[in-house]
C-alpha cells in the first residue's frame, strides 16, 4: 500500500510538473490557455504530491536522481503556481488603497451577474437586487425571458441598454446614473455584444464604462482565445491612447492571473481591487473544488474601493460579484496608486493578438452565420 500511495504521489507530481510547462507554450490553443484556469487547484494537489513524495518514501538513501529531478521539479513548479495566484490574496500588497470617509465623494456601487441563459430563477436575481440596491446592474447571457423578469426594476433603473440575445451573450445594463451616449458594439465576432458608454457621476464628472463577455477558449465555444484577448486588448488599447476614466466589467472568461489580463492591465492602466484581498471565484457554483475568478471589475486609479462581495448564488452557474468604487481623483493626481505601465514588447504583442484576433473574428463570424442559415 505504501508503495501505492508512492508511486501516485510520483505520477501526480509529474503531471504538476508536465501541465506547468504546458501552460508557458506560446500558442493559443483552447487545450493550452484551459491550464491557465486551475492554478490554485494545481497548487493543492503539488502540495500533496511534495508531501507523499517527502513522508512516504522509506528511505532518501535509495532515491534514485530522477525521483530527486522530479522532486525539484514539482518544488518549482510549485513555486511559479504560487507566484502568480499569490497577489489575490492578503500576502500581498493592495494595489488599490480603502476608500477615504469622505461624505462628498461619490460612490458607484456595481453589480455583475452572469445569469446562465436556461436558468429560470429570475426571482432569486430581483431579491439581489433589492437586497443590495446596486447603482449599475450588468446581466450577461440575458434573453427576452430575463428581460421581461428585469422590467420590475425599470422604475429604478431609468437608463438601460438592452441586447437580448439567444446565442449566450445577451448583455443588460441598468443604471440609475445618467448613460451619456450609450453604445452596443461588436468588436471582433458579429454576434457577440459588448457596451460601451459615458456615465455621469454629477453635474461635473463623466467616466467611461464598458460591459465585455467575450467567447472562452473551449471545446465547445472557441478553438482558440485569441479572439477573447483583441477584444480585452482592443478596449485596454482604447482606453490609455484617449486618457479615460474607466471602469471594464463583465464576465471576461478569463482568469485575473493569466498572460492575457495581466498585460490587459499593462495596456489599459487599469487597477485590480483584488489584488492583496481575495480571489473572488465566481465560477463554477456547483464545484467547489473547481472554481475561479471569471467575472471581473477594473478601474482607473482614480478609484478607490468600499468593498467587494461575492453574493449568493441565483441558480447560474455563476455567483454575482458586487462592487463599491469611490471616485477620488486626489489619488491618481498625487501618485497615489499608480496605474501599471506597459512595456514596448507589451505594446508589439498586443497589436499583434488584435490583427490576429480581427482575422479570428471574421472565421468565427462566418462560422456562427453558416450555423444560423443551418437552423433556419
Amino acid at each position: 500500500m505504501l508503495e501505492y500511495l508512492m508511486s501516485a504521489s510520483q505520477y501526480l507530481a509529474a503531471f504538476i510538473v508536465f501541465v506547468t510547462v504546458w501552460g508557458l507554450l506560446p500558442f493559443d490553443h483552447w487545450w493550452i490557455r484551459a491550464v491557465d484556469f486551475p492554478r490554485i487547484q494545481f497548487i493543492v494537489l503539488g502540495v500533496v504530491a511534495w508531501l507523499g513524495m517527502l513522508l512516504l518514501t522509506g528511505s532518501w538513501a535509495v532515491w534514485t536522481a530522477w525521483q530527486w529531478l522530479l522532486l525539484v521539479a514539482l518544488s518549482i513548479a510549485i513555486a511559479f503556481q504560487l507566484r502568480m495566484v499569490l497577489p489575490y490574496t492578503v500576502l500581498w500588497k493592495k494595489e488599490v488603497r480603502k476608500a477615504s470617509m469622505s461624505a462628498e465623494a461619490p460612490q458607484l456601487k456595481i453589480m455583475v451577474s452572469n445569469v446562465l441563459t436556461p436558468n429560470n430563477n429570475t426571482a432569486a436575481l430581483l431579491q439581489r437586487i433589492q437586497d443590495k440596491q446596486p447603482d449599475i446592474l450588468i446581466t450577461l447571457e440575458t434573453d427576452q425571458k430575463w428581460q421581461r423578469a428585469l422590467a420590475s426594476i425599470e422604475t429604478d433603473y431609468p437608463y438601460t441598454v438592452k441586447v437580448p440575445l439567444e446565442n449566450l451573450y445577451g448583455m443588460h445594463l441598468y443604471s440609475k446614473f445618467e448613460l451619456v451616449d450609450p453604445e452596443v458594439k461588436y468588436l471582433i465576432v458579429d454576434d457577440i455584444p459588448s457596451i460601451h458608454t459615458q456615465l455621469r457621476l454629477d453635474n461635473e464628472t463623466l467616466i467611461w464604462l464598458y460591459c465585455l463577455h467575450p467567447m472562452p477558449p473551449s471545446p465547445t465555444e472557441a478553438d482558440k482565445s485569441t479572439t477573447r484577448d483583441a477584444e480585452l486588448l482592443l478596449v485596454g488599447q482604447h482606453i490609455k491612447e484617449n486618457q479615460q476614466t474607466a471602469i471594464l466589467a463583465g464576465d471576461l472568461n478569463d482568469v485575473a492571473w493569466s498572460k492575457t489580463t495581466r498585460m490587459f492591465q499593462r495596456i489599459s492602466g487599469l487597477l485590480d481591487p483584488r489584488i492583496g484581498r481575495q480571489f473572488i471565484n465566481t465560477f463554477h457554483v456547483n464545484y467547489p473544488f473547481l472554481r475561479w475568478a471569471l467575472d471581473h471589475i477594473f478601474h482607473s486609479p482614480s478609484f478607490t474601493l468600499v468593498a467587494i462581495e461575492r453574493l449568493e448564488s441565483i441558480g447560474s452557474d455563476h455567483f454575482p460579484v458586487l462592487t463599491t468604487l469611490q471616485y477620488e481623483p486626489e489619488v491618481c493626481v498625487e501618485q497615489i496608486q499608480a496605474a501599471p505601465k506597459a512595456t514596448a514588447e507589451d505594446k508589439v504583442e498586443t497589436k499583434e493578438t488584435i490583427e490576429e484576433g480581427v482575422d479570428e473574428g471574421r472565421r468565427v463570424s462566418e462560422e456562427h452565420a453558416q450555423q444560423q442559415r443551418g437552423v433556419k
